[in-house]
């Protein structure tokens, strides 16, 4: 009865679900790799992060360029504040609120440097942040990488009120001062002037986000289309074995 499945038909049907399974197991599996990958890089950066609170400062210059290795890790740093920027819209312990940003300009490079010196609740557009110490400082604190459009808590609509910027990074901040400034920035351990301390995040790809998850979801997929593809086979056989047996005993509707 089932010698149909040796009709070329049907020898191209087989060819196909002998190929569509594997590749779909392979490519849950892969998923799934990409899935523990992450797992992974989010306990190397959990363990990575209490490491550098223990760890003593370093020089910021020692630092840079910043990369998954060297975020999140302490950074020392001398100069003069300069030009100060809010940053609105920032949630911190489930508080609307801004990052107080200023400027640091580092002693032998006349470069600026961002330095979060601490958190406020409210608006930015009602408050009125406390100003930077003057003279000479040296600042310590978590180093890290430029905000991008992706990151959490970034602002990219435009018409923003003049002395606020959507997100800290160099290209934002770079028009709005007369030198070139740092693709970093600092959040002290200490925040200035009784404000709240902004929490050093973790790199960017190294965390459980929702990418992760996504690769966890795809995962799921490519072995539900295994299943699926392997269940229609099984449904296309069964319906042609059962035409088969119908025709051979009369009851198709040719035959009537």
């Amino acid at each position: 009865m089932y010698r149909f499945l040796l009709t070329p038909r049907w020898m191209g049907i087989n060819i196909f679900v002998l190929l569509a399974i594997p590749v779909c197991v392979f490519m849950g599996s892969w998923q799934l790799s990409r899935f523990e990958d992450r797992v992974q890089d989010h306990r190397s950066a959990t363990q990575q992060s209490a490491a550098n609170e223990k760890a003593a400062a370093a020089p910021l210059a020692s630092l840079l360029p910043v990369s998954t290795e060297t975020s999140g890790k302490r950074a020392e740093v001398t100069g003069r504040y300069d030009k100060q920027l809010l940053v609105p819209d920032r949630d911190l312990d489930e508080r609307t609120g801004f990052y107080v940003v200023t400027l640091l300009k580092v002693d032998g490079t006349g470069k600026g440097l961002p330095v979060v010196r601490g958190w406020l609740p409210g608006t930015a557009s009602a408050a009125k942040a406390p100003a930077p110490p003057k003279g000479d400082v040296t600042v310590t604190g978590a180093l890290q990488a430029s905000e991008s459009a992706g990151s959490n808590g970034v602002t990219t609509a435009g018409g923003l009120p003049s002395g606020q910027v959507g997100m800290i990074s160099a290209a934002s901040v770079v028009n709005l001062v007369p030198y070139d400034v740092y693709d970093a920035w600092v959040t002290l351990d200490t925040a200035d002037a009784k404000m709240t301390p902004v929490p050093a995040t973790t790199a960017q790809g190294s965390g459980l986000d929702l990418k992760a998850f996504q690769n966890l979801g795809y995962t799921g997929e490519w072995f539900v289309f295994a299943g699926f593809v392997l269940f229609m086979w099984f449904r296309l056989v069964r319906r042609e074995a059962e035409a088969l047996r119908d025709a051979e005993l009369g009851l198709t509707e040719e035959t009537a």
